[in-house]
């Protein structure tokens, strides 16, 4: 046991030793230390004293949540079969101590008995915190519903593990041989991948995947009509029964069925209507009614916006290539062109100046510079060569650490993520402070032909977004594990961090430190940026429609007294309210939604337009106090740092908010960014 590297907290998670045998003694262990020390805290005899029992139970369930979460993480970026096997073999287990813990009444009685008056300001929020959330864990439930209760908790981890995995397996096993006539049009890079990819496996022709990194591509590029449909019919029917073949047995139907019938009997054990009255307990938004009613009133306001931007495609596909009646694979091909037209540019131009190393020095530099911290290479174990280590100092003292994987491969799921390995916590059994680590995810394409990778626009915002998010988690000074970080914050404000990050991917003095031409070495000219900028807010109004589409449909869905029997039903009114692009009949893109059946956004999809009120409202602040040279004010950056990213979750968001801005919120700055404004 004692070479178990699951088992080892003595420094970084040994993710060179892991393999999936360590998985089931290491959680047999580990669950019986958090048993002993459940049994312990909640004996009578025990005192209801705060830092008794941090010494005790939250030292044992720290240990486990870590373990388990690098098993977890492991899942995500280098899945096998047999570490899924091991997986999943222990998560029944591993769930129903979550589940047990979370409902105890013992435990319950044992926080409800804490006198706050003896606490600090971290320590009331998260007792605060910890009360509430016992009665959503149905603490307060009794006999045969607290029995269903923890048998839905149980059934809802397998389930939404297996929307994952069928959401990957469907992904990664979907793949075409092209011919080199069909890919007319697509960027070198792409197809020198391709290439590279069926000689690998002995094929001829260029192998392409439902991978952003070669799909987005092949959409926006592709004059061949033919494979675009292709490849958009294979993409938006992925898991799901309209899939192509032996694909089709990833299908998620039922699985997503499941999840959304016992979310809704969950909600009725606890005593809501519905599931999304009981996610939008611990969030800002007051019910759901109030969601609805600021995404109605979003989407009227960018619905003008988004009706144009379809009449000119329209126009184009019609005067330029013949298109009467554009199909659902034309819009991403006729939106490129139009961008390439209006604003003489195009994304494979622009992409040839993101060198991912030099994107990574300057996104740096500025947060270097902004945050008042040095960044630096640090080592630590990895599940891939590709994978980079850093750690974060102030004054040459240690902030943080975090992982940095960036490239997209087989058995890593797709999407970009932050994750924490460790948060920081002033550990009560020893006194030492824990310092935070982070994983950072992302897939973007690798390099080819000995070239570097290389960067599309939206990848470098996709990197600064999670980087926001790891900046969150790491710059936190809070010493209460629960609410240090991104921990305790509400889920709805969770986002402002990264979103506000975006921001600097627009500016000019951060851009031209980032950027150096694959081949000449050049930085980006300033009149290509000027036409970046100019292009901004391209089709803003059509993206504004469907982050709008996703966050509705989610919501409605939640709220739905039967949403599987409606799931099909619903997304088409949603569209049909809400859409300016028809969607056609076989699309399925609900069955790979993992933000709402696998990844803790139910009934909170929403938040990243809620947050994205908040994230530029914060932004404006700096730019209102941008000095001459173009640079961030540091004193602002200084107070965004204290009032909002130190601060993490110990206290309510929006005291965090106030407290940077002088005030609450205002839509203004949002219409304004996105050039919704009259």
């Amino acid at each position: 046991m004692s070479s178990n590297p699951l088992l080892d907290f003595t420094g970084h998670i040994r993710f060179d030793r892991i393999t999936p045998a360590d998985v089931a003694p290491a959680m047999d262990e580990l669950l019986r230390r958090a048993d002993a020390a459940l049994a312990t805290v909640t004996a009578p005899d025990f005192p209801a004293e705060w830092n008794a029992m941090a010494r005790v139970l939250d030292v044992a369930t720290e240990e486990l949540g870590r373990s388990w979460g690098a098993v977890g993480h492991l899942v995500s970026v280098a899945d096998t079969p047999e570490l899924r096997a091991a997986y999943n073999a222990a998560l029944p287990r591993v769930t129903e101590f979550w589940t047990r813990l979370g409902a105890s009444e013992a435990l319950y009685a044992k926080y409800k008995a804490i006198d706050p008056a003896g606490l600090n300001a971290e320590q009331r929020r998260a007792h605060a915190n910890a009360l509430r959330n016992f009665v959503l864990s149905g603490a307060e439930l009794k006999g045969a519903d607290r029995e269903r209760f923890t048998a839905i908790q149980e059934r809802l981890a397998e389930l939404s593990q297996k929307f994952s995995e069928n959401a990957l397996d469907a992904t990664d096993g979907y793949a075409y041989y092209a011919s080199e006539e069909e890919l007319a049009g697509v960027p070198g890079d792409v197809v020198q991948a391709a290439r590279e990819a069926a000689r690998a496996e002995g094929r001829e022709g260029y192998k392409l995947t439902l991978k952003l990194p070669c799909y987005l591509p092949v959409m926006q590029f592709a004059t061949h009509r033919a494979l675009r449909e292709r490849l958009y019919r294979a993409y938006v029917t992925r898991a799901s029964e309209q899939a192509e073949g032996e694909l089709v047995r990833f299908d998620n139907s039922a699985v997503m069925a499941e999840i959304l019938d016992l979310r809704q009997e969950e909600a009725r054990l606890l005593g809501y209507a519905s599931f999304a009255e009981v996610s939008l307990v611990p969030k800002m938004a007051d019910s759901p009614t109030q969601v609805i009613a600021f995404l109605r009133d979003l989407a009227r306001r960018a619905r003008p916006y988004a009706e144009q931007d379809v009449a000119d495609l329209r126009a184009l596909g019609a005067q330029q290539y013949g298109l009467q009646d554009p199909q659902p694979w034309d819009w991403s091909f006729l939106s490129e062109r139009l961008k390439e037209a209006r604003y003489a540019f195009s994304e494979q131009q622009v992409k040839e100046y993101f060198t991912a190393s030099k994107v990574l020095a300057g996104l740096f530099r500025i947060v270097e510079t902004l945050f008042e911290v040095e960044i630096r290479p640090d080592s630590a174990p990895v599940w891939n060569p590709a994978v980079e280590f850093y750690r974060i100092e102030r004054g040459g003292q240690l902030v943080g650490q975090f992982y940095l994987d960036q490239p997209a491969r087989p058995g890593k799921r797709g999407g970009a993520w932050m994750d924490d390995a460790r948060t920081r916590w002033l550990r009560p059994d020893d006194g030492r402070l824990q310092t935070p680590v982070a994983y950072m995810v992302c897939n973007f394409a690798s390099g080819v032909e000995g070239k570097p990778a290389l960067l599309t626009h939206d990848d470098v915002v996709t990197l600064f977004h999670e980087f926001g998010h790891g900046l969150h988690h790491m710059l936190t000074q809070v010493n209460e594990r629960d609410v240090s970080g991104i921990g305790g914050v509400e889920w709805d404000a969770v986002e402002l961090p990264s979103q506000f990050m975006e921001n600097f991917c627009w500016e000019w003095e951060v851009l031209r430190h980032m950027t150096a031409h694959v081949d000449t070495g050049e930085p980006l000219p300033r009149a290509l940026y000027e036409r970046m900028v100019a292009a901004r807010n391209f089709q803003a109004g059509m993206q504004t429609l469907r982050q709008v589409e996703f966050g509705l449909f989610d919501m409605l869905l939640h709220t739905d007294p039967d949403p599987a029997r409606n799931l099909h039903v619903l997304l088409q009114q949603v569209r049909d309210e809400v859409a300016v692009l028809p969607a056609p009949p076989f699309s399925r893109t609900a069955h790979t939604f993992s933000h709402i059946f696998a990844g803790g956004y139910a009934a909170g999809y929403y938040s990243y337009k809620w947050a994205e009120v908040l994230s530029a409202d914060a932004y404006a602040a700096f730019e209102e106090t941008m000095g001459e040279d173009g640079m961030p004010s540091l004193e602002t950056g200084r107070r965004y740092r204290q009032e909002i990213l130190e601060a993490g979750g110990s206290r309510p968001a929006m005291e965090s908010f106030k407290a940077f801005r002088g005030r609450e919120p205002r839509i203004d700055a949002l219409l304004r960014h996105q050039g919704m404004t009259a």
